[in-house]
This record gives structure tokens, C-alpha cells and sequence, in this order.
């Protein structure tokens, strides 16, 4: 009897060895909501993904803890934007000593510049550039997690179908506005990509990061045009302080328009808590708005 129990035991045993241990999830950090829910989605139960600057906040003036220097540290995987977007990053992985590949998600993406030359960082808000994002993604996952990659590529092939459809709708939203009408004013200059894929003019009252102070002269010209070319909607952004764009509406006989979401998602309980719903928020919030114009 007793030797059948040790029998069954050691077979039991041997079973169990014998079945692969689960490979834990891969530790990526992103730095930044956006970029974080994008590695969700492509990489599912294949990681455990966390945001430097979380939902709200702003990436501009972002100063890593010590929290997030060890996280840094421990990661398989740190995903940033690129484009001088995070002027902090390669300090932050040289200071972490960090084991895990950098990728950029925007790497390979033609930038866009400025009158001055500055390059403009915020691709994402073209959703072509966005489908190059989750490509990006996917192939560093897919390189990081091999055993992975087929679910990894399964994914990553359904959110671009979804991002394809999402731009389509994007442009039936625009259409219904005459050309004219297609001009808004924001807090800083975050939508570039956006204005040039889809047909909009944007006047923005800082540049291209949110530490840029706008001058007394450049507000009251943005005041000037605002009032000749009859522009009926200023916008907030989520990570910017309102009082500037406040004061603008106010001076210029403008109103407020809505809040945007430029940089960073909102929280989970917000209307822009994905990279789709901040589309869909932001362009729902823009037509309603520029059809005023």
C-alpha cells in the first residue's frame, strides 16, 4: 500500500515537471499613459506595464523619483516616444542602469518641424502614425517574449484594423465642415499632425512643449487674429494650466470649447482613458465647436 502511494506520488511529481513553468510577464515601462495603454493592448497577459507620468499628467516637465528610476532599472522593456518628446529619457536609463532595450515608438516616423525647424514630437495624433506606433510595439514585444508572438501579432493585427476604421471615421467628422470653418486655437502646439492629416489650421498660443512661455507681444497678435478670422472656440488641453487659455477667450470675445486631450489619457473613469477614446473625445469636442466658426 505505502509503496503504491510513493508511486503515485513520483507520477503526480513527474507530471508536474514534466509541464512548463508559465513564463512571468515581461516588465515594461512607458513614459507615458498613452504609450502605456497602446503596450496593453498590444501585448495583453504577455506584460505588466507601467507609466512614468500617468493619466492627467505632463510629460514636458516630467522629474523622475527614485521610484522610477528602479523601475526603470528592472524593466525588460522601457518604450518612449522619441522625437525629443521626453527630454529626460536617455539621462533617466543612463542613471537606472537600465538591463532592458530602449524602443521608440516614433522611431521611423518622418517628423514633422516647425516654421523654426523644432521638431514636433506629438505623432500620435495622426492615426497613420499611430498604426506605425503599434507596429513598433509589437515587434519589440514580439523580439523581448518570443514564446509570445503569435498572440502578441494577433493583437497588434486587431487594433490596427480598429485604428484603420477609427481614421476613416475621423475624416467622415471633418467633412461634414466646410473648409472655412476648419481653425482652432489650443494651449500649446500639440496638434500639428493631426491638423495636416485631416485639414484643420491651428493657431496655438505656446509652442511645441508646455515649458514655453508665450510673449505679451505673441498674445495679443493670437488676440488680433482670433477676432478677425472670427474663430469662435479656444480649447483647453488636460495637462496645461487653463488661465492662459481662459484669458485669451475672455480678451478675445471667444469662448471656451472643451477640454482636450493631448499628451496624456484621462483616468479610467474620464472620456479619454485609450489612445481610440482620446480621438473620438477630442474630435467630437473640435466639430461641435469649429462648426460655430
Amino acid at each position: 500500500m505505502v509503496r503504491r502511494m510513493i508511486g503515485a506520488a513520483l507520477v503526480v511529481l513527474g507530471l508536474a515537471l514534466a509541464v512548463p513553468a508559465q513564463a512571468r510577464p515581461l516588465k515594461v515601462v512607458t513614459t507615458f499613459s498613452l504609450l502605456a495603454g497602446m503596450v496593453e493592448t498590444v501585448a495583453g497577459p504577455a506584460a505588466e506595464v507601467q507609466a512614468l507620468v500617468g493619466p492627467d499628467g505632463d510629460a514636458h516637465l516630467f522629474e523622475p523619483s527614485p521610484s522610477h528610476v528602479k523601475a526603470v532599472s528592472e524593466a525588460d522593456l522601457v518604450i518612449g516616444n522619441g522625437l525629443g518628446f521626453e527630454p529626460w529619457l536617455d539621462r533617466l536609463v543612463e542613471s537606472a542602469g537600465a538591463r532592458g532595450k530602449l524602443v521608440l515608438a516614433a522611431g521611423g516616423i518622418p517628423p514633422r518641424r516647425e516654421e523654426d525647424g523644432a521638431i514636433d514630437p506629438h505623432a500620435w495624433q495622426d492615426l497613420a502614425n499611430g498604426r506605425r506606433y503599434v507596429a513598433t510595439i509589437a515587434q519589440a514585444l514580439s523580439a523581448a517574449a518570443p514564446d509570445q508572438a503569435a498572440g502578441i501579432a494577433q493583437r497588434a493585427a486587431l487594433y490596427q484594423q480598429q485604428l484603420q476604421a477609427l481614421d476613416g471615421w475621423v475624416r467622415e467628422q471633418i467633412a461634414t465642415l466646410p473648409p472655412e470653418r476648419r481653425r482652432i486655437i489650443t494651449s500649446h502646439d500639440a496638434f500639428g499632425y493631426f491638423g495636416r492629416a485631416y485639414g484643420i489650421t491651428l493657431i496655438a498660443a505656446q509652442g511645441l512643449s508646455t515649458e514655453a512661455e508665450p510673449t505679451s507681444r505673441s498674445i495679443a497678435r493670437l488676440i488680433r487674429q482670433i477676432k478677425a478670422e472670427k474663430v469662435r472656440a479656444v480649447f483647453l488641453e488636460n495637462m496645461s494650466d487653463p488661465r492662459l487659455i481662459r484669458t485669451l477667450a475672455r480678451d478675445a470675445g471667444a469662448e471656451v470649447g472643451g477640454t482636450l486631450y493631448a499628451d496624456a489619457l484621462s483616468p479610467p473613469d474620464g472620456p479619454a482613458p485609450t489612445y481610440e477614446a482620446m480621438i473620438r473625445h477630442n474630435v467630437s469636442v473640435l466639430v461641435a465647436a469649429m462648426s460655430r466658426n
